[in-house]
């Protein structure tokens, strides 16, 4: 890119929003407090006093990647139990109680993780404590409940994935790309699964996984760190820890020798293509300056209307409507990046499938520019800074990092490390990454609206 007077103030102006967040967020003290109990919880406080408002996060070592077959999906459908009782509480009453004291709550599920959350006043984090220990040990998974709650879930299926076309691409990429190992199954399982489950799955998977020495309390906002401490050692203290927890599932030995192909067939509007590169993530790479170059990487191709694929694609060339990258820098095992796009009408997928390999190309062929990589920078630490402003972000960021075995210590390096990213170290990891034979492909194919679902493609396991 060609400096010129317009676009170096830009580049300028970014770089000193850029730096005056960083110093800001500098000068607040974000200091980690860490603790264990005894039953092997982990706690992690961070206060921050702007607000009298806190978020407490239970973060549980166990997703959907732990599963094996036959019960894919079981972790979802446990975050749903965890809100149907214990021998203290009736089913639906733990929302309840949080929201009569004026807060908020809920849950979610990953392929390494499930998490509970409140976020509540301050002076209410007693509570959030009190229910969440009911509940890690001694909840109720009723016969009718499970019931009630196998049609919720599958019903949430249809519509997340078996009525989403870009959803359900999404889940036939990673089938493909992973024809086996924990990431092949999508984390809300396969169908018939869901419609398996039993009670003594769910309460089998319960007592395995949810327990103390598998479990990081998290807490962020206007507290006391010794008290919050205290407060944990009085309701969770007591808890026994589980025998069962065993090693998490390993991400298997990958033949992948060439690309890999799936096409889905499903009634949509418009075309998709979905594009990824295995490639590590800061928990599997061996040089973690790597990761942080694939983070910058993604950056350039997708950072903002400036970035790569808007400019070139949409703007330029004008071949796709929308595109996009993403890489998840954070995850226990290899991931991704990955690149999407929506072509425009005349342009097949094929044309559009070859310009992002372009994309790719002219990375692997040509060094970022120092003015380019400076906006990437800019834009990459002036969103960090932001996230952090939020204190659920910031329990989020601890949370994530602790349970994928990255650790918390890392949030501290983040910007330091991105900002030290060379034009040298994106080529090399793009020369190094981005390479055919570690490509899946998956292309959304429209059909009509009482077309049936389908999907072919050239790899096992592609398709359940």
């Amino acid at each position: 890119m060609l400096l010129t007077k317009g676009n170096a103030g830009i580049v300028l102006g970014l770089m000193a929003v850029a730096v005056l967040l960083w110093a800001m967020l500098a000068e607040r003290p974000a200091e980690v407090y860490e603790y264990r109990l005894d039953n092997g919880l982990k706690i992690l406080v961070q206060p921050d006093r702007r607000s009298p408002v806190v978020v407490s996060q239970v973060w549980y070592k166990v997703g959907s990647g732990y599963e094996p077959a036959g019960i894919t999906g079981i972790s979802h459908m446990l975050e749903h139990m965890m809100f149907k009782g214990t021998d203290e509480l009736k089913p639906s009453e733990f929302s309840a109680i949080i929201a009569a004291n004026g807060g908020e709550d809920n849950a979610f599920t990953s392929y390494d993780y499930t998490t509970y959350f409140q976020r509540i006043a301050s002076d209410r984090l007693e509570l959030c404590f009190k229910l969440e220990a009911d509940r890690m040990r001694d909840l109720i998974i009723d016969e009718q409940e499970l019931t009630k709650e196998r049609d919720v879930v599958a019903e949430e299926r249809r519509w997340r994935y078996d009525d989403n076309p870009q959803s359900l691409t999404l889940e036939k990429f990673m089938a493909t790309a992973y024809p086996e190992g924990p990431y092949h199954h999508p984390v809300i399982g396969w169908m018939d699964d869901i419609q398996s489950f039993t009670t003594a799955a769910a309460r089998d998977w319960y007592r395995r996984w949810y327990a103390p020495n598998n479990a990081t309390l998290v807490v962020v906002g206007d507290v006391e760190p010794e008290a919050v401490h205290e407060l944990a050692e009085k309701y969770f203290g007591p808890l026994q820890p589980s025998s069962d927890i065993t090693p998490a599932p390993s991400q298997p030995a990958d033949a992948q020798t060439e690309p890999r192909y799936v096409e889905v067939k499903a009634p949509a509007k418009l075309p998709y293509v979905l594009m990824g590169y295995k490639v590590p993530s800061l928990m599997t790479a061996g040089d973690r300056d790597e990761a942080y170059a694939l983070e910058v990487l993604s950056g350039v191709l997708d950072g903002g209307s400036s970035a790569r694929l808007s400019r070139d694609l949409l703007r330029g060339k004008q071949l796709a409507a929308s595109a996009g990258a993403s890489y998840d820098l954070i995850q226990r095992l290899d991931g991704f990046l990955s690149l999407n796009a929506v072509p425009v009408a005349g342009v097949t997928t094929e044309q559009l499938i070859e310009a992002l390999k372009e994309e790719v190309a002219r990375l692997q062929q040509e060094p970022v520019s120092e003015t380019e990589l400076s906006t990437v920078r800019a834009q990459v630490v002036a969103s960090d800074v932001y996230q952090r402003d939020s204190v659920f972000y910031q329990a989020m960021e601890l949370g994530t990092l602790e349970t994928t075995g990255v650790g918390w210590q890392v949030q501290q390096e983040y910007i330091n490390r991105v900002e030290q990213v060379t034009p040298q170290q994106i080529q090399a990891v793009a020369r190094k990454y981005l390479t055919p034979e570690r490509l899946t492909v998956a292309v959304l194919i429209p059909q009509d609206a009482n077309a049936k679902i389908s999907q072919s493609a050239n790899a096992k396991g592609a398709a359940r």
